[in-house]
């Protein structure tokens, strides 16, 4: 009796896993559909490619080394030789440009990481456990959130000292607030489910509970504000390189470049507004990339396709 039993119950399960694989495979395309199906989230996706692409291959398909100087072809404009103009110092725009899309786009991968990271595991620890613990995260985060995010990075950067490595700890100082209180209110909604009082009642340990039945709910909108910070990241280390607290000269950063060239706008645009419109199109992709996502997993998106499955 007992073996028919279990020969049930196995292939009830076989039956229940090839359904939810069917379904997610479902999901998962329609997902896809919907996201393509946007010119903007093409757009978006495009520009985060091409950036990915330029800050990888960049310092390999530089044409001149970014930090070599030629005094005697400073200010030239674009042309062959130089299809982004040469810098005060006859430097390669270009080749500066490459070379800082991959210190931009490296420093706002590491700084998102440890944003999410941190906040996450905060949001989840307090959203789980309740009581006084909840109650201590989130008056660190009510705390960190009362101070703006701009000012606060100003202030410890410039305590720090100018550096990039110090640009990067305050900027990851003030953006992990964010994630605990989206992680803290996914949690409190989810651990209510069914599937998670099943676990409880089957005895499953809490930090199995939170690994493997409440993070994988909370990924969605995790995922989303990760996609936005990554703009808001470029921009910020961008303004505090701009100001001299961040990347320092002969650095090719793009807040570094735009500073540079700001002195010389009348004689010389193309210093100041090459690395203006590279920030520019890097945060409108992240953000148009971010938009799009936040569109295809949202949970009413997931309601619709389920309707329609």
């Amino acid at each position: 009796m007992n073996e028919s039993n279990g020969g049930l119950e196995a292939a009830l399960r076989r039956r229940y896993e090839r359904l939810a694989g069917r379904y997610r495979s479902t999901r998962n395309s329609r997902a896809v559909a919907a996201f393509c199906a946007s010119p903007l989230n093409l757009a978006g996706l495009v520009i985060v490619a091409t950036v990915t692409i330029a800050a990888v291959l960049g310092p390999i398909v530089a044409p001149y080394d970014p930090a070599s100087q030629d005094l005697a072809n400073r200010l030239q404009g674009p042309s062959l030789a130089h299809p982004f103009g040469t810098d005060q110092l006859g430097r390669d725009v270009l080749s500066r440009l490459l070379h800082g899309a991959r210190l931009s786009l490296g420093i706002a991968v590491a700084v998102t990481a440890i944003r999410l990271v941190l906040g996450t595991t905060i949001g989840l620890v307090a959203g789980y456990a309740g009581g006084w613990v909840d109650e201590f995260l989130m008056r660190l985060v009510d705390v960190q959130l009362a101070f703006p995010g701009l000012i606060l990075a100003l202030v410890i950067a410039g305590i720090l000292g100018p550096s990039l490595r110090n640009v990067m700890i305050a900027l990851a100082v003030v953006g992990w607030a964010s994630y605990a209180r989206i992680v803290r209110g996914s949690v409190l909604s989810t651990k209510e489910r069914d599937f998670v009082r099943a676990a409880q009642l089957m005895g499953v340990s809490r930090f199995r509970i939170a690994i493997r039945h409440l993070l994988p709910n909370v990924a969605s909108p995790v995922i989303v504000l990760a996609t936005l910070n990554m703009g808001t990241v470029i921009l910020g280390t961008a303004g505090l390189s701009f100001i001299g607290l961040g990347a320092q000269p002969p650095t090719p950063e793009w807040g570094t470049m735009l500073s540079a060239g700001r002195y010389h706008l009348r004689d010389a645009w193309w210093i100041a507004n090459v690395p203006g419109v590279a920030i520019m199109l890097t945060v409108l992709g992240f953000n148009l990339l971010g938009d799009g996502l936040r569109d295809v997993l949202d949970p009413k998106h997931d309601t619709a396709i389920e309707k329609t499955a």
